[in-house]
C-alpha cells in the first residue's frame, strides 16, 4: 500500500504542478490582454476628444460661414443689379 500511496501522491503532485503553471500562464495572458484593452479604450476617448473639439470648433464656425454667405449672396444680387444700371447708362 505505501508504494501506491507513493505513486498517487507524485501523480497529484505532478497535476497540481501542471495545473499551476497553467494558471500562471493564463494571468500573464489576461494581464496582457486588460493592458491591450485600456490602450485601445484610450485611443477611443482620445479620437473622441478631438471629435468633440471639432464638433465645437463647427458649430463655432458655421454660425459666421452662414452670416458670410448670406453677406456674400447679398453683395452678389445687388452688384449685379446696379452693375446693370451703370452699363444702361
Amino acid at each position: 500500500m505505501e508504494s501506491a500511496q507513493e505513486i498517487l501522491i507524485i501523480i497529484l503532485a505532478s497535476a497540481l504542478a501542471v495545473f499551476l503553471l497553467l494558471a500562471i500562464t493564463l494571468m500573464i495572458i489576461c494581464i496582457k490582454i486588460a493592458r491591450h484593452v485600456r490602450r485601445i479604450s484610450q485611443k477611443a476617448e482620445h479620437i473622441a476628444d478631438k471629435a468633440e473639439n471639432i464638433a465645437d470648433f463647427m458649430s463655432g464656425a458655421t454660425t459666421p460661414l452662414v452670416i458670410g454667405k448670406i453677406i456674400t449672396s447679398m453683395t452678389e444680387m445687388f452688384g449685379s443689379k446696379t452693375s446693370k444700371r451703370k452699363r444702361k447708362d
